[in-house]
């Protein structure tokens, strides 16, 4: 009876993190990547049908931490996470790596016999001109993720997927180009959510603002408070509010090189909430790049 209880117990103390499934996508690598970095001991690894179901997961807390997809080199930011950052305010980024995105071309048939092309939308995007030289014919059919895209094309003849060179190694499948993203330097960051301070060095300070009127300057008068203190903005992006037309989120990353920065940085908020409706802070924490070579 003790060691059932015991047994128990270990599981109740490992660590759920949700991902975007299945097994074999990018995602699943930077789970456990992240997992690592974070010292979560024999994580338990839930891989979720859809993003917006990874991110309902750590969100209603059914897992203890997710990773999700934030930004891409080439498409920008990924809008699904950055409206859940700022629906749900109690979700923070705890760390962040930098994954080299390499997509190949799988599928059961030949090149020349290609009719339909799956895959995540992101994927079809960052393959758009190879897409177009080599298979203008072809039918982009968007999938929950690329790894899902891979398990649809098995066993015909034409249809095709855009996904990991790892997932070759299914039945059945093989690989007709590689590698295929447009840009070279293709690449992706992952964060980690979590309602837990990973203890690390940061070098990272997100943060998302509405403004509190639409007057001309509004939006230069919280850019200059930010400059005013220092602040290097590594990204500025703006996503719609849903309110109503022309009204904006403001997501910004700025630069954190030390301590100090980071006791500046509480000195930012104060300054710029008088200027705000609201302002949501998503954590300072660190990203590294990762080589996968």
């Amino acid at each position: 009876m003790l060691t059932i209880f015991f047994f128990s117990f270990l599981l109740v103390m490992r660590k759920q993190v949700a991902y975007l499934g299945p097994k074999g996508t990018y995602a699943e690598k930077a789970a456990e990547i992240l997992s690592d970095f974070a010292n979560y001991e024999s994580p338990i690894f839930v891989p979720c049908n859809g993003l917006h179901s990874v991110i309902k997961s750590i969100a209603y807390k059914n897992c203890d931490a997710a990773v999700v997809p934030i930004e891409n080199s080439v498409e920008g930011g990924v809008t699904a996470t950055l409206d859940a950052l700022w629906k749900f305010p109690n979700l923070k980024i705890s760390q962040a790596i930098v994954l080299p995105i390499k997509h190949a071309l799988i599928s059961s048939g030949k090149l020349s016999d290609i009719s339909e092309v799956l895959s995540h939308p992101q994927a079809l995007a960052q393959c758009s001109e190879w897409l177009s030289e080599n298979l203008p014919s072809a039918i982009l059919l968007p999938t929950n993720s690329t790894s899902e895209a891979v398990n649809m094309v098995k066993g015909s003849s034409f249809r095709a997927a855009i996904g990991s060179k790892a997932l070759v190694t299914i039945e059945g499948l093989k690989e007709l180009a590689f590698p295929i993203n447009d840009v070279s330097g293709n690449c992706t960051r992952f964060v980690l959510l979590s309602d837990t301070k990973v203890s690390e060095a940061a070098n990272i300070a997100s943060f998302a603002f509405s403004l509190l009127d639409n007057q001309p300057g509004s939006l230069l008068k919280a850019l200059n408070t930010i400059a005013d203190l220092g602040f290097n903005m590594s990204k500025i992006e703006s996503r719609p509010s849903k309110r109503e037309l022309g009204e904006y989120i403001i997501y910004v990353d700025v630069a954190i090189d030390d301590i100090n920065s980071i006791k500046t940085f509480e000195l930012l908020k104060e300054n710029l909430r008088p200027l705000c409706e609201n302002l949501n802070d998503f954590g300072c924490y660190a990203s590294k790049n990762i080589n996968l070579e």
